[in-house]
């Protein structure tokens, strides 16, 4: 199961305890998965589509518990949804489609004629709860997260730009999120990528185990990156090591040649002579074969003028 299955599962298993925040959860579901057709005598039906089970009883839940309608749901296969089993909630005319549709911000009424609004209606968001609950049912309805071992990226999938700039605007009203959107074809895309930002929606939306699961896989990551920038680091001074010796018994052997050797001091014979027998020793280790041992610093200096006489400064 994707983590986005599993968060969805989690969700559907919270129910609202306020009226004001069941509305804005059912307004946020309907408005994203929800097609409304005409059946006559200008009355609508409502029609949700979701893959969830859990998610389809849930608002088959939640709608009986605020408009004391039971919807009917079906099972379909293949058709409406790209693949696989989906469920349908149908609300009729006969279960107050057109009072839901209204109490949800959809149905609007302009110059004495219905339309259909594309957009959030502010009056179901004016609390922070309330805001948390639409956003619940905005994910529930048209969400979806990546593995985040694979990649961070929340987002819900809008049908208009209206729509997907009023969510943006939305998850924006939360402390230190920032959402972004785009365009995809015919459809328009509410995202945020930022791990820890995608925590914090999830606690948002109520999902505090799905919450510490994602926290977890970032530890890991990191856990798992610094180890790897690290083993890179100590690859690259080991490198950086190994070339510096090359260069300096290539010094010491020039120095032999040119019969320079005999005459440096005897503390520069004595490290030249260790580095010749030693040359993957590092500059601590070489420190540690004099007698006395001598510093890192110390030696570095000794084979930093054993460079120069064989440069001729």
């Amino acid at each position: 199961m994707s983590f986005a299955s599993e968060t969805k599962n989690e969700l559907a298993r919270v129910m609202p305890d306020k009226k004001e925040c069941m509305l804005a959860e059912i307004a946020g579901f309907i408005r994203v998965c929800g097609s409304i057709g005409l059946v006559g005598g200008g009355r609508f039906k409502i029609v949700l589509n979701t893959e969830n089970n859990a998610v389809a009883r849930h608002y088959k839940k939640l709608i009986k518990e605020y408009f004391s309608v039971d919807a009917q749901i079906d099972v379909g296969q293949g058709q409406t949804l790209k693949k696989g089993k989906y469920y349908i909630i149908t609300i009729g005319p006969e279960n107050l489609s057109d009072q839901i549709l209204r109490e949800t911000g959809i149905l609007m009424v302009r110059e004495g004629m219905n339309f259909i609004s594309d957009g959030i209606y502010e009056g179901l968001i004016r609390k922070k709860s309330e805001r948390k609950a639409y956003l619940r049912g905005l994910f529930l309805g048209a969400g979806t997260m990546t593995n985040p071992d694979n990649q961070y990226l929340f987002e819900i999938v809008c049908n208009s730009d209206k729509l997907a700039s009023d969510v943006r605007k939305l998850i924006n009203s939360f402390t230190d999120i920032h959402a972004k959107k785009v365009q995809r074809k015919k459809e328009y895309v509410t995202y945020v990528k930022n791990s820890g930002q995608i925590l914090d929606i999830l606690a948002i939306m109520g999902a505090h185990s799905q919450y510490f699961a994602y926290e977890d896989v970032i530890m890991r990551k990191e856990l798992r990156n610094e180890a790897n920038r690290r083993s890179n680091c100590d690859q690259a001074n080991i490198d950086k090591a190994l070339a510096a010796s090359e260069k300096q018994t290539a010094a010491i052997r020039q120095l032999r040649d040119d019969g320079r050797f005999d005459t440096m001091p005897a503390k520069l014979r004595e490290i030249a002579e260790l580095r010749l027998d030693n040359p993957d020793a590092t500059l601590v280790e070489l420190g540690e074969m004099l007698d006395p041992p001598l510093k890192k610093a110390g030696v570095n200096s000794r084979l930093k003028r054993i460079m120069e006489l064989a440069e001729g400064r």
